[in-house]
């Protein structure tokens, strides 16, 4: 349903949330250490020039000036405001003062090193080249002020869609993503007899936690919240989730580590409270949901894994990164606010400064070209120079990146065909980079094991963390995504001409990173003559 707010001027009330004291600018200065200045002064330098060279320039010079890495802290601190005090929900008003009492408050999940500082920076001179955003798109509650974090888009604007698929099962959505090549990331969210469960964990912005106080009082408190990947776009956001329901157990994976040091947990930005996710487990869960984690060690220094979860009552399987489906039409994420329109519209170019107008067929164009970058890079359909002459050509763009165009379609008919290949009518599937890691951990074993103990559950329909959902699939159509595994071949569905760069990759630098898999690179049947 449309929650919308009906506010009042209730003074008993408070909501705690994260606020810096002073925007990014001024909190680097106020700092006065060298580094905090110099790069307060890039930025303003940045915001001035708008000139993505002289950008470069001075992060290169920063990089050499700045001293070893000191560490710093924003100050995140619980302030007093008015809210509202009325919530709608399916045209029903619910007094917000009989709502149960939760407080939302975020301790700081992380630190800001140099090179934090620097990635921060790099955004902000991408920002800075951008328009002015519309700012009665996206409200102050749509606002999260540790962006920088994870320094991709939409940085600090985090709009939620909130869509109830009944029964007691819910999802958030938000977008994030980079070069306007942005995708739905999604917390779901499922009604159990004495309160709620959380997984996958998004941004907890103001407008989050306003559809989650609206959930609690529905169903009760939170009860558990569970990162299931070691993925960071996940990582990133599940401590100021959990620090915002202080009273819910908390769940992660267990063998979360860092890039390219890999740090002690309690780096990571978790709270103290967090408990290793047991590799299977039902009476944990009281009966009302099973789990199963996946882990598969793809190379040395890292691990990677998901937990899948079954809600029984719903029949609903619960996933994080290792299945996806998508169908023509963009998401409602992309769709439902002008301001993350602008990426469809983007990539709908055919020149780099050609203004294209907000039509369906240019949204439809734009998905498609976002959903081929998304997943092979350098997809078949496109002739990609990511040499000097695109950035020679930049020029002022109102969509902002001065245009920057470093892929050139082939022909409409070239790109369809990938794309509609890799769709194949919003048929699941695994997304190119997951299945080359499945493919690994005793060359899918691991995997394969995994898949025979979530396939016993009765579920009719799945949700993955990112592209569509929810979607239609019993436990035989789950299975056959990894009959790759069994074959012996690392099979997919889509035009073999898109997977040629990343089997390059695996045979060519991957090598030294990734182990060996019996069952080769990634390979198809299906030849699409895009070449």
């Amino acid at each position: 349903p449309d929650l919308r707010q009906s506010c009042g001027t209730s003074a008993s009330q408070e909501t705690f949330h994260a606020q810096l004291p002073v925007d990014t600018i001024l909190l680097f200065a106020k700092r006065r250490s060298r580094s905090h200045i110099i790069i307060a002064i890039m930025t303003l330098l940045f915001r001035l020039h708008q000139s993505l060279f002289v950008a470069i320039i001075l992060m290169m010079l920063a990089a050499i000036l700045l001293p070893s890495s000191r560490s710093f802290t924003p100050r995140i601190k619980p302030i007093r405001k008015r809210t509202c005090c009325m919530l709608q929900a399916n045209g029903d008003d619910i007094n917000q003062n009989q709502v149960p009492s939760q407080r939302h408050h975020l301790a700081p999940p992380f630190k800001v090193d140099r090179r934090t500082a620097l990635m921060s920076t790099m955004l902000l001179t991408t920002t800075a080249t951008n328009p002015t955003s519309a700012q009665a798109e996206i409200t102050s509650d749509s606002i999260w002020p540790l962006w920088t974090a994870l320094p991709v888009a939409p940085y600090s604007r985090r709009k939620t869609i909130f869509q109830d698929l009944g029964n007691g099962v819910y999802i958030f959505d938000q977008l994030i993503g980079i070069y306007y090549v942005h995708v739905p990331i999604r917390m779901t969210v499922i009604a159990l007899e004495k309160g709620l469960f959380v997984y996958a964990p998004v941004a907890p912005t103001r407008e989050c936690l306003h559809y989650m106080q609206f959930l609690i009082h529905k169903h009760g408190p939170v009860q558990y919240i569970v990162l299931p990947s070691v993925a960071v776009e996940h990582k990133v956001n599940a401590g100021p989730f959990a620090r915002a329901f202080p009273n819910a157990e908390f769940y992660a994976v267990d063998k979360q580590y860092a890039f390219p040091i890999n740090l002690p947990d309690v780096t990571l930005g978790l709270p103290s409270w967090t408990k290793s996710l047991p590799r299977n487990g039902e009476k944990m869960w009281k009966g009302e949901l099973q789990h199963e984690v996946l882990t598969v060690k793809p190379g040395r220094g890292s691990e990677f894994q998901e937990a899948a979860f079954y809600h029984s009552k719903t029949k609903t399987l619960i996933l994080c990164d290792t299945l996806v489906a998508v169908q023509e039409e963009p998401p409602a994420i992309l769709t439902e606010e002008s301001e993350y329109t602008r990426a469809l519209l983007f990539h709908a170019r055919d020149s780099p400064l050609e203004v294209v107008q907000d039509t369906p067929q240019a949204r439809r164009k734009g998905w498609r070209r976002i959903v081929l970058l998304f997943n092979f890079f350098f997809p078949a359909a496109a002739v990609a120079d990511l040499g000097i002459g695109p950035l020679l050509a930049l020029r002022p763009y109102s969509l902002g990146w001065g245009g920057w165009k470093p892929f050139e379609w082939k022909s409409p008919e070239d790109e369809i065909k990938s794309f509609q290949t890799y769709s194949n009518n919003g048929k699941a599937t695994i997304f190119p980079i997951i299945q080359i890691i499945l493919a690994r951990g005793n060359s899918g074993q691991a995997t394969q094991e995994w898949v025979n103990r979530v396939s016993k559950w009765d579920f009719t329909r799945v949700i993955p963390a990112h592209l569509d959902a929810p979607l239609a699939m019993g436990p035989a159509e789950f299975r056959s995504n990894f009959d790759f595994i069994q074959e012996g071949v690392n099979k997919v569905q889509f035009c073999d001409e898109d997977v040629a760069f990343l089997r390059s990759a695996e045979e060519g630098f991957l090598n030294f990173s990734v182990y060996k898999s019996k069952l080769g690179p990634l390979q198809s049947n299906t030849k699409c003559d895009l070449d």
